[in-house]
């Protein structure tokens, strides 16, 4: 039956919504109340069998054309995998059945130049966490603290450690014992995130204490750089940080090995496919002598602490001594023997584990600063040697000319009034009449204020920086290029070296001008004047070995791990200068009398400490007592190279803010001397340190010499 307007069913909901007049009809319906409405059935709402026409063939169609869509794409699909995707289906179908593992390198170990092992390895078991997987089962952490032994609060201070990186497991446990190990295999489930693994460890024979900043350390890398990746780090890689383990990574780290596992779908292994040994990296030899090392951390470590507890006669108070270095350099080669900073810390604790507050107070103390190549301190009067030097290679005053040292002296023709016209001696009465060699044995800062402004008010003669341009000859305004990383560079203080600092940093450095003041002040070592240890040692090592310059060499040379040879590094000849016996001569023998002469700054220091003969293994050296600002104790320095004529030894020592440079600085000279006339160091051997390598699976390595030799002032470092 079909529906139209004029053939609608009378009984349906509809037809009273068409009609509804009929609903207020007080008369249509028998019996019915006046406002009572007819009910509603299901049947009213929908139609009768017989009113719809059935249209099968319209659901089959929908029904049909649904499964052809699903069957379309589902050959489709195949199509893609099968024909276009082949290729990479094969990889993803191997990839979900082989596992890569890689196999650590062992890291190189590194000697000293007797072939005593300075650092080496030991392998230990390590227990991770993964961050990611501890956040989502917190109940880990409690099952590995019962394990273990270990609180969940050191488990959460692990995972929080900013040493970790925090894309990598977190190394919870070193040292595993074999139980606890075994328990986390076997129940492996019940331990998600958790990863054992065989670690190779640095371990120090001598102690962690010795050499550290020099060693340096090593840890995780962190994010990988593209040219890491291609190198074959990957993110969970160890790698060194500082010191030699740094600069020498390129041989130390050797190469990984990898290890191909089969895999069933839950991820247990089935066997090894293929397995590549790992490559044990090359040895470094260095040129530091270990007993001369430990000796000279105690030396210089002590001394601070006693500086720091014992009163200044001059001020009445206690030098802060905030840090200090000291440096042991063989003059005629530029090998470096010995190399200390304080303070220090402990290799150690990188191995056993920081916490947070641990490392954030050595880095607030600066005790990861190797202050022998980055501290950069006024010089003070050792800077008179690079004065003296350029007063006898110009000419412009005699060596045995005597100069009256009143102790004032006031430049001539000065208009800024008596404050900026007179500089005072330390001693207030003077050192009276003077020549060269007495104004070098008792530091008199008169002769050198004098030469201050003769160079200024005769520099169209001579130029505006004739000391500068020594003081460049003998590497104090240059990179030393020791082979370590992070070296900082001093400054000598001059017309330009003014302006560059201004615009640099205008607040701190606000005069550009250079008047002869500043001039006087420069030839003392004062002023904007700043060396490094390193740089200091360098050039005293270029006037004891009469004029060449080397590039400071802590390395020797690298040994493979089948003990060969690959790499011997020989001396590097940074610059060459004139010193003739009529300039040296004068210079030296002032030097050699501030320790042996009655009147020499030094004289009463080595007296009370040499322990030997100084008539036989005769000292130079140089006292330096260098000003900061107002209120700040003087930087401590002493210098000294012997024995004098031939001398195979120089040694510098620093301590910012310690006071006078006999007191602080000249102790540890003098005690280093004692061990060294002791302990003759011996000429480093490579071939001696064949026996002690590490023997293990390696490529063989073509034999190479490095020579490095140049005239210019800034060389090249060797690669590191």
């Amino acid at each position: 039956m079909k529906r139209s307007w004029r053939n609608r069913p009378t009984g349906s909901l509809f037809s009273r919504l068409w009609r509804p007049w009929e609903s207020i009809n007080p008369f249509r319906g028998r019996g019915r109340a006046i406002n009572e409405s007819k009910p509603v059935g299901i049947r009213d709402l929908v139609a009768s069998p017989d009113e719809v026409r059935a249209r099968p063939e319209r659901r089959w169609k929908i029904i049909g054309g649904f499964f052809l869509v699903l069957l379309s794409l589902l050959i489709g699909r195949l199509f893609m995998l099968q024909i276009l995707q082949h290729s990479s289906s094969v990889a993803t179908v191997n990839a979900n059945s082989l596992r890569v593992s890689a196999i650590p390198a062992t890291r190189g170990v590194i000697y000293d130049r007797n072939g005593a092992p300075l650092v080496t390895n030991i392998t230990t078991t390590e227990i991770r966490l993964s961050r990611a997987q501890a956040a989502l089962f917190p109940s880990i952490k409690g099952a590995l603290a019962s394990l273990t032994g270990l609180s969940v609060k050191q488990i959460n201070a692990d995972l929080n450690n900013v040493q970790y990186d925090p894309y990598q497991p977190a190394p919870i446990l070193d040292n595993a014992p074999a139980s606890v190990v075994e328990f986390i295999k076997l129940h492996s489930s019940e331990f998600p995130g958790v990863t054992v693994l065989n670690v190779s460890m640095r371990n120090y024979p001598n102690g962690g204490n010795v050499g550290a900043q020099v060693l340096g350390y090593v840890g995780p890398i962190g994010q990988v750089s593209a040219s890491e990746l291609a190198k074959g780090y990957r993110t969970d890689s160890t790698i060194g940080k500082t010191g030699i383990e740094s600069y020498y990574e390129q041989y130390l780290r050797g190469r990984d090995g990898n290890q191909t596992l089969e895999v069933n779908a839950r991820g247990q292994i089935l066997g090894a496919m293929h397995t590549t040994q790992p490559q044990v990296g090359s040895s470094v030899v260095l040129n530091i002598d270990t007993g001369l090392q430990k000796a000279l951390d105690g030396y210089l470590s002590s001394n601070i602490l006693k500086v720091r507890s014992t009163i200044d006669p001059t001020t009445g108070k206690r030098p802060p001594a905030l840090n200090g270095a000291a440096i042991v350099m063989n003059p005629n080669n530029g090998q470096v023997l010995a190399m200390s900073s304080y303070p220090s810390f402990d290799l150690n604790s990188f191995i056993s584990g920081l916490s947070n507050a641990q490392y954030k107070d050595l880095i607030d103390t600066g005790a990861f600063n190797n202050y022998a190549i980055q501290g950069v301190y006024t010089p003070g009067s050792t800077f008179k040697m690079i004065t003296a030097t350029a007063m006898m290679k110009t000419g412009i005053f005699s060596a045995s000319t005597y100069v009256n040292d009143t102790g004032a002296f006031t430049v001539p023709g000065c208009l800024q009034g008596a404050h900026g016209c007179v500089f005072h001696d330390d001693v207030k009465t003077g050192a009276g009449r003077i020549n060269l060699v007495g104004a070098l044995t008792a530091s008199s800062d008169y002769y050198f204020y004098n030469l201050g402004y003769l160079f200024w008010s005769q520099q169209r003669k001579y130029g505006q920086t004739p000391i500068q341009d020594v003081a460049t000859l003998y590497g104090l305004d240059n990179y030393s290029n020791i082979d370590l990383p992070n070296e900082s560079v001093g400054r000598v203080d001059s017309p330009n070296v003014r302006v560059t600092l201004h615009n640099a940093y205008p607040k701190a450095f606000p005069n550009t001008s250079w008047y002869t003041g500043d001039n006087v002040e420069m030839a003392f070592g004062q002023g904007t004047t700043a060396v490094t240890p390193i740089e200091l040692a360098n050039a005293y090592a270029t006037f004891a070995n009469g004029g060449t310059r080397y590039a400071p060499e802590v390395a020797a040379g690298i040994i493979n791990a089948h003990g060969k040879v690959v790499r011997r590094y020989l001396p590097r000849v940074q610059s060459r200068m004139n010193l003739p016996a009529s300039v040296r001569n004068p210079i030296l023998q002032g030097l050699v009398g501030v320790v042996n002469n009655s009147h020499g700054t030094a004289n009463g220091t080595f007296k009370s400490i040499a322990t030997f003969n100084m008539n036989n293994f005769v000292i130079a050296g140089k006292t330096g007592t260098a000003s900061n600002a107002p209120g700040l104790s003087p930087n401590s320095w002493f210098v000294g190279f012997g024995p004098v004529p031939n001398p195979k030894y120089v040694v510098v020592c620093v301590v910012a803010e310690g006071g006078y440079g006999a007191e602080a600085a000249a102790p540890v000279v003098a005690q280093a001397f004692n061990y060294l006339v002791a302990h003759p160091i011996k000429p480093v051997s490579l071939k001696s340190n064949v026996a002690a390598v590490i023997h293990a699976a390696s490529t063989t390595t073509t034999t190479t010499t490095v020579v490095k030799s140049t005239t210019s002032t800034v060389s090249p470092k060797k690669p590191g």
